[in-house]
C-alpha cells in the first residue's frame, strides 16, 4: 500500500441479497469498503449473524481490519394496506388516514396507519408526506381516530409507505422494542458502532448507552440525524456530544425540513460534528443510479465529491449494494470519486479547531500538536500507539493530507477507527517493549514493511510513557527514519 494513493475518506456498505455472498462481499471489500452496514430493517438475527461472521472470515483472509455498523429500524411510521392494489391520488381530493380502520381496507378514500398517536401528533393545517415526499397531504381536521385531509401532491400510493410530518414533530420513541431486541443482537455478534433512527433529543442516545452497557458492550453509538427537531439550536449539540459519531440521514431529514434546507443543513452537521470531535457520516442516495446502472449520474458524483471537500469521516451506500445490481461498482466509484475529491487543491491547512479553546486532557494536546507540526513540517506519515483510539480521533479532526496510522494491539480499536476520516489501523503488539528507542524502531520498522515511509521521510511518533495505559499518550517525538533506525538503546 503506498502512502500516495491512501483514501481519507471511509466507505461504508450495506449488506444485502446484492453482495452477502463470499464472492461479492470480498470484491466489495476489495473494491474499497471500509465499513459494512446491517440494516435491522430486513433480515432475521439468523441472517445478520451469518453476515457478520462472513464479513470477519473473509477480511481476516484478506488481512484488513473492517468495521461493522448495526443500523436499528427504528419507529416506522406507515400507512396499511390498499384491498385492491396501489391508488392513485389527485390533486384537491379528500383522503383520510384512520388508526381505526383494518390494516388492509385501504381504498381510494382512506387507509390505515399502524401508528397510534398520529391523531394526537398532528392539527389542523400540518402537512403529512407519504413515500418519502412524493405525496402531500394537508391534514383539514382530526375527528377521533381519522384525519381527514385533502391532497396537494398527488401520484401514485402503494403498501405501507412511511409518514413524515413537514417540521416533524412526530413523537414516537427512537428506540421500540424490536429496536431492544435488535440491540441484543449487535452486541451478540460483536458490532463495532450502533446506529440509533430519528433520536429526537440526547435522552434518547443515553438511553442506547445505557442498554448496551447493561449487555456488557462500550461500541460506539451513531445517531442517525433524520427528525426535524434534532437539527434545533441546542438540541443537535446535546446530540452530538452524547453520541460517538452521527449520520447525515439525508432521506426523512429531507422530508422533514424540506429539501431546500438539505444541502445547508449537511454542512452545518459535518462543521459541528468535527468541532466537537465526533465521527459524521453522510448517506443517502449518494448513488441511487446504480442500483440499476453500471455509472453513476454525473450529479451523484458531485454529491459525494462535496461531502468529501466538507469534510465528511464516511460516505455511506445503501441499496447500491444491498439490493443493487453493481454492489462491487458502486463502492468502486465512490473510492475513485472521493480520491479524486481529495486530491484537489486547497488553499492552505490553516485551521482554527480548537484554537481558542484549553485543553483538558494532556493527550488531547499532543494529538493537536502533532497535527500542527505535520502540517508545517515536511512528515510523510504520523503513527499514533493507542489502546481506544482517542488519540487518531483527535488528530482527525484536523484537516490534513497526512496519513494517520493507529497502531494497536486491541482487534476492537483497529476496527472502531476504520471510520475514522485519514486514519488507518495496525495491528501492533508492543506489550514487553519498555525502551522507547527499540519502541520506535519497531513501529518504523513496520511501516517500511508495508511500504508507508522510506528511509529519508520524517516521521511523527505519539505514544505514553508507560504502554498499555488508557489515556496515557503524553510524549511526542519527530524524527528522520534512518536516526531512528540507527538510534543506540537506550542505556539501563
Amino acid at each position: 500500500m503506498s502512502n500516495q494513493t491512501i483514501r481519507r475518506t471511509k466507505i461504508i456498505a450495506t449488506l444485502g441479497p446484492a453482495s452477502e455472498s463470499p464472492d461479492i462481499l470480498e470484491k466489495v471489500l476489495l473494491a474499497g469498503a471500509d465499513v459494512l452496514r446491517l440494516n435491522f430493517s430486513h433480515g432475521t438475527a439468523e441472517e445478520h449473524r451469518a453476515r457478520a461472521e462472513r464479513v470477519r472470515s473473509i477480511a481476516a483472509r484478506l488481512g484488513r481490519h473492517v468495521g461493522i455498523l448495526a443500523d436499528l429500524q427504528g419507529p416506522k411510521i406507515r400507512i396499511a394496506r390498499f384491498k385492491d392494489g396501489p391508488i392513485t391520488l389527485q390533486e384537491g381530493q379528500a383522503f383520510d388516514l384512520d388508526i381505526a380502520l383494518d390494516p388492509g381496507a385501504g381504498d381510494a378514500t382512506q387507509v390505515g396507519c399502524c401508528y397510534e398517536d398520529l391523531p394526537r401528533d398532528v392539527k389542523a393545517g400540518d402537512r403529512l408526506l407519504l413515500n418519502d415526499g412524493l405525496i402531500e397531504l394537508k391534514a383539514n381536521s382530526i375527528e377521533g381516530t381519522r384525519i381527514k385531509c385533502v391532497v396537494t401532491i398527488g401520484g401514485v400510493l402503494s403498501n405501507h409507505k412511511g409518514i413524515n410530518k413537514l417540521g416533524g414533530g412526530l413523537s414516537a420513541p427512537a428506540l421500540t422494542d424490536k429496536d431492544k431486541e435488535d440491540l441484543r443482537t449487535a452486541v451478540d455478534i460483536g458490532a463495532d458502532y450502533l446506529a440509533i433512527s430519528f433520536p429526537r433529543s440526547k435522552e434518547d442516545i443515553l438511553e442506547a448507552r445505557e442498554l448496551l452497557r447493561q449487555a456488557g458492550s462500550d461500541m460506539g453509538i451513531v445517531a442517525k440525524i433524520e427528525r426535524a427537531e434534532a437539527i434545533l439550536d441546542g438540541v443537535i449539540e446535546e446530540i452530538i456530544d452524547a453520541s460517538d459519531a452521527i449520520m447525515v440521514a439525508r432521506g426523512d431529514l429531507g422530508v422533514e425540513i424540506g429539501d431546500a434546507l438539505l444541502p445547508h443543513q449537511q454542512k452545518r452537521l459535518i462543521k459541528l460534528a468535527r468541532a466537537r470531535n465526533k465521527v459524521v457520516i453522510t448517506a443517502t442516495q449518494m448513488m441511487e443510479s446504480m442500483i440499476e446502472n453500471p455509472q453513476p449520474t454525473r450529479a451523484e458524483v458531485s454529491d459525494v465529491a462535496n461531502a468529501v471537500l466538507d469534510g465528511t469521516d464516511a460516505v455511506m451506500l445503501s441499496a447500491e449494494t444491498a439490493s443493487g445490481k453493481f454492489p462491487e461498482r458502486a463502492v468502486a466509484a465512490m473510492a475513485r470519486v472521493c480520491l479524486e475529491a481529495e486530491n484537489y487543491p486547497r488553499s492552505g491547512l490553516t485551521t482554527d479547531h480548537r484554537i481558542n479553546e484549553q485543553f483538558q486532557k494532556i493527550d488531547e494536546a499532543i494529538a493537536m500538536s502533532a497535527m500542527y507540526i505535520a502540517n508545517h513540517l515536511q512528515v510523510r506519515a504520523i503513527g499514533a500507539l493507542t489502546e481506544t483510539g482517542s488519540t487518531p480521533l483527535w488528530m482527525s479532526r484536523i484537516s490534513s493530507g497526512i496519513p494517520i496510522f493507529a497502531l494497536t494491539s486491541h482487534e476492537k480499536t483497529c476496527r472502531r477507527v476504520t471510520l475514522l476520516r485519514g486514519v488507518y489501523p495496525i495491528s501492533f503488539d508492543e506489550q514487553g517493549i519498555v525502551d522507547h528507542h527499540v519502541l520506535n524502531r519497531a513501529i518504523v520498522e513496520e511501516f517500511l514493511k508495508r511500504d508507508l515511509v522510506e528511509r529519508k521521510d520524517t516521521v511523527i511518533l505519539t505514544k505514553g510513557d508507560l504502554t498499555g495505559l488508557t489515556g496515557g499518550t503524553n510524549a511526542l517525538k519527530i524524527a528522520r527514519v534512518t536516526d531512528v533506525l540507527t538510534a543506540a538503546p537506550s542505556t539501563p
